[in-house]
Formats: C-alpha cells, sequence, structure tokens
C-alpha cells in the first residue's frame, strides 16, 4: 500500500498561513499529484491508486477536484497575507498524470494560469510513461502550454523491466521522445539502477539508449527497497538479491562519465542536462527541481501532496475519496503540518542544497562546519578550487558519499 504521511500538528480547517518576514519574497511553484497507475510496480512506494482501489471517488472527477483546491489555495494564500506570485514552475507528477485525458491535464493548467498567472517562459512539465502518451495526446498537451516531458524509461533491458514491473515496451521509448521533439518540448529520460539482478552490462545497455534518444535532460536514481512494497517483501524473502552497494557505485560512476563524455553535466546528484555552448546545465535543468531543493515556495495539489509556503510545511490526506470529500466541502485537505524553525531550516538548507553543484556556499555554514570543508577536500569528497571561491561543490567521490558529506557539515 502507499507509504504512510509524517506526523506532525493538525492542520486547520481553514488552511490559514502564518506567514513570517520575507513571507512571498521567493519564487512560486506548483506541483499537481496525479494518483492514478494501471498497474502499482513492485517498488513503489509513491502514494499511487490502481482503479480497483479508489473505491468511492471516480478517477475522471479528479480535474474537477484539483481545480476547486486550486481556487481555494488562492483564497487561502490572499486571506493569510501571502502576497500573491506568477507561478514559475508547474510539474504534474504521480503516478502517472498521463492515465488522464490530455484536456483534463491542460484544464488543470489553464486554472492555475487563470488563478495565479504564469510566468512568461514558465517550465510546465508532466510526467508521463512510453505507453500513455501518443501524438494526439502530446500534440494537445503543447498546445495547451506544457513545455516539457519527463518519461519514466528505467531501462531498455527487458529482464530489468520486468523485476521492476513495468508493462512498457522499450522500443517505445524513442518513439514518444521523437514526438515530443516534434512539438518542441524539452524531454527527460528517468532511469533507475542497482535493481535486483541488473548487471553493470545491463545498465551500460540502458544508458546507450537512453543516450541514443538524445534528451535534453537524464534522471538516474539508485533502487531503495522500501519496507511494505511487494519488492521489500520479496527481498525479505530471498526471492529477489538486495541490491549492492559497491555494485551501485560502480553503475553511478559509469552514468556519470558516460553521460559526460555524450554532453551533459551534472547539476544535482541525480540528474544530468545537455551543457550549452559554456559547458553549463542550465538552460535544460528541471527548474521545478531545484525550485525544491532551493528552498523555495510551491503549492503541492491532490492526493498526499507536500506544500511548503511562508515557513509552513503540510501534505495533503492519501485517499483520492478523502480528498474529493475535503475539496468538495471547502475544507483544507491538508493531513498535517509542521512549521519549520530556524534550526529546521538551516538543517534542510544544508541537506538539500549541498546535492546541487555550487548552490550551497562556505558563507552559510556554522564556523564548525566551514572548518571541516579543509578536510572534506583532503579527502577529495569536495572539490577545493569551488571552496576557494567560496562554494561547496562535490567531487564525483563526494557525490558518491553525499550523506557522510552532508552528516559531517551537520554534526
Amino acid at each position: 500500500m502507499p507509504s504512510a504521511l509524517p506526523i506532525a500538528d493538525p492542520a486547520p480547517a481553514d488552511g490559514l498561513l502564518t506567514p513570517g518576514p520575507g513571507a512571498g519574497e521567493v519564487p512560486f511553484g506548483v506541483y499537481v499529484h496525479v494518483p492514478f497507475c494501471r498497474v502499482r510496480c513492485g517498488y513503489c512506494d509513491f502514494n499511487t491508486y490502481t482503479a480497483s482501489e479508489l473505491r468511492g471517488v471516480r478517477r475522471d472527477d479528479y480535474a474537477g477536484h484539483a481545480v476547486q483546491e486550486i481556487r481555494w489555495a488562492a483564497e487561502v494564500l490572499d486571506r493569510s497575507g501571502v502576497p500573491r506570485r506568477p507561478v514559475s514552475t508547474v510539474f504534474f507528477g504521480g503516478g502517472t498524470p498521463t492515465m488522464l485525458p490530455a484536456d483534463d491535464l491542460v484544464m488543470i493548467l489553464r486554472a492555475i494560469d487563470d488563478t495565479w498567472g504564469i510566468l512568461p517562459g514558465a517550465e510546465v512539465t508532466t510526467e508521463a510513461n512510453p505507453d500513455s502518451v501518443d501524438a494526439d495526446s502530446i500534440a494537445t498537451l503543447e498546445r495547451g502550454g506544457f513545455t516539457r516531458m519527463s518519461y519514466g524509461m528505467q531501462s531498455a533491458v527487458p529482464h530489468v523491466l520486468a523485476t521492476l514491473d513495468r508493462t512498457h515496451d522499450p522500443e517505445r521509448v524513442p518513439l514518444v521522445v521523437d514526438l515530443a521533439k516534434q512539438r518542441g518540448l524539452d524531454v527527460s529520460l528517468d532511469l533507475i539502477y542497482s535493481t535486483p539482478g541488473e548487471s553493470l552490462d545491463d545498465w551500460r545497455t540502458s544508458l546507450d539508449a537512453a543516450l541514443a534518444c538524445a534528451p535534453d535532460h537524464v534522471s538516474a536514481y539508485s533502487l531503495i527497497v522500501e519496507e511494505g512494497t511487494a519488492m521489500g517483501r520479496m527481498v525479505a524473502r530471498g526471492e529477489l538479491p538486495a541490491p549492492d552497494d559497491d555494485l551501485a557505485a560502480d553503475m553511478y560512476e559509469l552514468a556519470d562519465r558516460t553521460l559526460v563524455d555524450a554532453g551533459y553535466a551534472w547539476y544535482e546528484v541525480s540528474n544530468w542536462a545537455r551543457a550549452d555552448e559554456q559547458g553549463g546545465p542550465e538552460r535544460h535543468a528541471s527548474r521545478h527541481n531545484l525550485s525544491y531543493w532551493k528552498g523555495h515556495d510551491w503549492w503541492g495539489v491532490g492526493p498526499g501532496a507536500h506544500s511548503a509556503v511562508a515557513g509552513t510545511r503540510w501534505w495533503n490526506v492519501k485517499h483520492p475519496a478523502a480528498y474529493a470529500n475535503r475539496v468538495l466541502s471547502g475544507e483544507s485537505p491538508a493531513a498535517g503540518r509542521e512549521t519549520l524553525d530556524a534550526d529546521t531550516r538551516y538543517v534542510e538548507r544544508v541537506l538539500l542544497a549541498a546535492r546541487v553543484r555550487g548552490e550551497l556556499t562556505t558563507a552559510e555554514l556554522g564556523r564548525e562546519a566551514r572548518g571541516r570543508v579543509a578536510g572534506l577536500i583532503a579527502r577529495g569528497l569536495v572539490d577545493g578550487s569551488a571552496a576557494v571561491r567560496g562554494r561547496i561543490e562535490l567531487t564525483l567521490q563526494g557525490r558518491l558519499l553525499a550523506d557522510a558529506v552532508v552528516r559531517e557539515l551537520l554534526d
């Protein structure tokens, strides 16, 4: 079943916030969670539902419920005294957003634009499975204002896809990439490595297949076997081998070497974008995901979606039926919330910004943490020349040990 929500303070029914100093001064984005999937992948721990799990709500009604929350959200922010800002990024995630008709996704996007306004040149992304879109749906999305497609490729190797319970034909990936490019959309491919039974040669095959599509952006995530998932149970019973940490490190190094050689540059530990003329990834980096890592504000729409605005973070009730009941009654769909104090904001800033190339400055670190930077440089985990310029930039070895670097900076 989907993962549990965090335990925190109750969320008030009116959803009102108490903004602190500087509220409304950072960019504002919108995340839309579409929690529907055709099948549940064995490794997935996201808040998703197949048709048989919906109980009491219809998928066809979801777009209307999302629009209801968007309109209600604007009223809450106005009544809370949070200044209105136009939206700089929009991201439809899931689940599989393209399980909904493209017209429904466009309707939700139009509601966001009508409510807050979307900045010219804003990044508007939807995730999609390769078998959930076609030429007509992609054209509808592009005409409706979408600028970017993020395809869940995961692997190009049939036995790896089977272990992941992915049902798409890997030969369809280049087709849908080409369809998106024909409409002028940026394209990202999501890959997973360290799947049980996956070899280094399998991973090389997937990287080569992804690069043959010439995407603008590649994400590569090491598989985490979550408790409570079908895969987690299979690993616990010994039916599948647990991922091997050393092999996962070899796979990451292969990914970085292969992508850099092909003209991509890393900008976050698990993300690479096609380099521009100056060799930087800025043009094709995921601006929406960067907004999370940089601590911007966003409103999360949909069941289980998380939001962070003006120093308060909250998350919606998980099930689509419970979510629908809340938004249709004009009540906050939030299940819980927390207000971030200065210490928590500092920890999260270091935790997230350290993963982004050059985002964390040495000036932001506490005195003891600044004193540890030299040791991290000596151990080959932090780039010394970047540190001289006042920036924390992980080396390749540092990216492999990013959690350890963060712990040292925070201890």
